[in-house]
């Protein structure tokens, strides 16, 4: 479904990607995972047309991305939830979700409640009172109600306390249930290890590791090196 194939990209004029390639098959969740500064964030980003791609291709259901911009590559069927959630502040629950919803899609609000049920009660309420977590929760609803086929996920666990990483591990459980194709960019590797079917990991903007969680886990001194776990 997405094939990301010798991936080059820059930030002015640092190189930050030297050749990254990955894929995602259609309903698997597939987690990118590395240190902080290690390119994560960048690769979703290259594949989002939000930085510079100086080579390589992206293909999305067998059409190519490569050089896009951002609100193109949304319409053709992919959802990013940033790292800094970018809600809007002095809107309400609601009406967040209403700035982004189209028609036909297959998350409407009611559903949206089932699969997120604490921010039912705050449906009223404006983002920016929100905690943390459920800011988190608020920006993969937001994205949901898109209608995307694939989901980029990045580090969505980082700083939440751990009930809510929880809450929001059995949410993209249920995401994936329901066959949604969903990379996720990850520090946290139990995090990762309960929903990914496939692993890479990335360090200095290179991919160093591609297979099954469990071939990871089973790699102790690739963990060290590169997860310092």
């Amino acid at each position: 479904m997405l094939d990301v194939r010798d991936l080059h990209a820059v930030y002015g004029r640092s190189h930050v990607l030297h050749g990254v390639s990955l894929s995602a098959r259609e309903g698997e969740v597939v987690s990118l995972l590395g240190r902080n500064g290690a390119g994560k964030s960048t690769t979703l980003k290259a594949v989002m047309g939000l930085v510079r791609v100086t080579g390589g291709v992206v293909r999305f259901a067998g059409e190519s991305l490569t050089g896009l911009p951002p609100h193109v590559i949304s319409r053709r069927g992919l959802g990013y939830v940033p790292e800094d959630r970018r809600i809007f502040a002095d809107l309400s629950v609601r009406e967040n979700l209403m700035v982004g919803e189209r028609a036909g899609s297959r998350w409407p609000l009611a559903r949206l409640f089932a699969l997120f049920p604490s921010l039912a009660p705050l449906a009223g309420r404006r983002g920016g009172s929100l905690s943390g977590g459920e800011q988190q929760m608020l920006t993969i609803a937001r994205t949901l109600v898109t209608g995307p086929k694939l989901l980029l996920l990045d580090e969505p666990s980082e700083g939440l306390a751990p009930v809510i990483v929880r809450r929001l591990g059995d949410a993209i459980a249920a995401l994936k249930r329901e066959g949604l194709t969903i990379v996720l960019s990850e520090q946290n590797l139990k995090f990762a290890r309960r929903l990914a079917d496939r692993a890479y990991v990335i360090d200095k903007g290179e991919i160093r590791f591609e297979g099954p969680i469990a071939a990871l886990d089973a790699d102790e001194s690739l963990r060290r090196a590169y997860l310092g776990v």
